[in-house]
Parts: structure tokens; C-alpha cells; sequence
């Protein structure tokens, strides 16, 4: 397995666990660190022994403390729109990964911390964790789908809020306002993320990944063609060895072994 300059990767039964690892830069997000993952992204997609992949940052202080400041200072307007749109293209393939991707935030998510959280299809976070988009505290908007992911998960008037304060809210106002799914100590984080990961593979692999896209697909559709889109998906289900498997599994009153077939 190739090794990364700025990640680490490693795969335990089945789960895929990349760590953004620049501890002294609080993770932050370098352009070498964007094309690394970008790169890993297609090989975990190709990848058909990854079931479900976790994602978090070194060290105790940040998940992702942002994008890295320091090389943006002095970007040229051009410059600024293709960073914009790397990090655009890398986040919309991490979310239209085939795999689940869980998100395990174990401190400062911010900015393209936040955005990378946001691509993620379920979010864990310690209850040391802060999140928020400050990013016109610096003369700029979010670039990495900032602006558009976060009113699609909170609404509008609280995305609007945390856009034009930038302001960093905890762990437990997150969870309040539908920006991450569970709450956990530190000490706790990687084993829930691990457990959720388990259950999800007890799954039906190919109804998992259908369901995913049903969603990611639907959400950007008006709701008629979004409900027909679904019933496609679960017409193709029934063409699957692991619809028989559960169903046969169900009637007989035992467990399912899937396969993924």
C-alpha cells in the first residue's frame, strides 16, 4: 500500500480509516494534502474489500482545523477560484464515495475542516469538538461547498448565522441543530465510529450503497423525479442474491449472511 505524505490509511476488517495527519498545522488542508486524498478517494472506490470508511484528524486538538491559511495568503484571484474547485471536486467525490463514510471529529472542525465533515454522510463528534465556518473573519466565503451543504443539513437561518457571524459553536449545539448525529467522549470516539461502521456492514452491502445514492441523487431533484429514482433503485434490489438472502433469512427466522451480490 502506498504511503502518504499528509494521511494516513489503513484498512481493519473491512473498514477504511484515513487520519489527516499534519498534527502541528492542526491538520490543516495544504495542497498536497487535497491531491493525496483526492488520489486515495479513487483507490478506496475501487476498493470493493472497504465496506465503510472512517475519517478524522491526528492528534487530540483538531479534526481539521481549516484550509491552510498560509498558502492562501497570497493567492491571485485565479488561483483562489481553481483551489476553490479542487477542493470542491475532491469533497464531491468523498460524498459520492460508493462506501458509507463516517466522519469521527475529534476536535477543531473548521472551515474546510467543517466542509469535509459536511461531505461526509454521518458525523461523530467528541464532546471536545468545535465546528463552524469563520471564514469571513478572513475576507472570504467558504470555497469547499461551505455555503451549500450546511443549509442543506441545518436550514437556511442557522447556516445564514454561523456564514455571517463566523462564529465556532461545541459539540452538544452541533448535535442540536442537526450538524452531527452523535455525541461522545474522546476516549469513546473511535470505538462508536467503529461500532456504527460494524453495524452498517451487518448490512446488505448493495442496498447500503443504493441507499446512498438514492439520497445523494434525490436530494438534488424535484420530489417526483427524486421518488422515481428510488423506485429504480429498489426495483435493481430484487435482482440481487442478497435480496433473496435476506428475505429467505427473515421467513426462516435467522440471520442474513450477505455478500454483497
Amino acid at each position: 500500500m502506498k504511503e502518504y505524505q499528509n494521511l494516513l490509511y489503513e484498512v481493519d476488517g473491512g473498514i477504511g480509516i484515513i487520519t489527516i495527519n499534519r498534527p502541528k498545522a492542526l491538520n490543516a488542508l495544504n495542497g498536497a494534502t487535497m491531491r493525496e486524498l483526492n488520489e486515495l478517494l479513487d483507490v478506496i472506490a475501487q476498493d470493493s474489500s472497504v465496506k465503510v470508511v472512517i475519517i478524522t484528524g491526528s492528534g487530540e486538538k483538531a479534526f481539521v482545523a481549516g484550509a491552510d491559511i498560509t498558502e492562501m495568503q497570497s493567492m491571485s484571484a485565479v488561483e483562489g477560484r481553481n483551489w476553490g474547485k479542487l477542493g470542491q471536486a475532491v469533497f464531491d467525490k468523498l460524498e459520492n464515495l460508493p462506501q458509507p463514510v463516517i466522519a469521527a471529529v475529534n476536535g477543531f472542525a473548521l472551515g474546510g475542516g467543517c466542509e469535509l465533515a459536511m461531505a461526509c454522510d454521518i458525523r461523530i463528534a467528541s464532546d471536545k469538538a468545535k465546528f463552524g465556518q469563520p471564514e469571513v473573519t478572513l475576507g472570504i466565503t467558504p470555497g469547499f461547498a461551505g455555503t451549500q451543504r450546511l443549509p442543506r443539513l441545518i436550514g437556511k437561518g442557522r447556516a445564514k448565522e454561523l456564514l455571517f457571524t463566523g462564529d465556532m459553536i461545541d459539540a452538544a449545539e452541533a448535535y442540536r441543530i442537526g450538524l452531527v448525529n452523535k455525541v461522545v467522549p474522546p476516549e469513546e470516539l473511535m470505538a462508536t465510529a467503529k461500532a456504527m461502521a460494524q453495524k452498517i456492514m451487518s448490512r446488505a452491502p448493495v442496498a447500503v450503497q443504493l441507499c446512498k445514492a438514492a439520497v445523494n441523487e434525490g436530494m438534488d431533484m424535484d420530489l417526483q423525479s427524486a421518488v422515481a429514482y428510488e423506485a429504480e433503485v429498489f426495483g435493481l434490489c430484487f435482482a440481487t442474491a442478497d435480496q433473496k438472502e435476506g428475505m429467505t433469512a427473515f421467513v426462516e427466522k435467522r440471520k442474513a449472511n450477505f455478500t454483497g451480490k
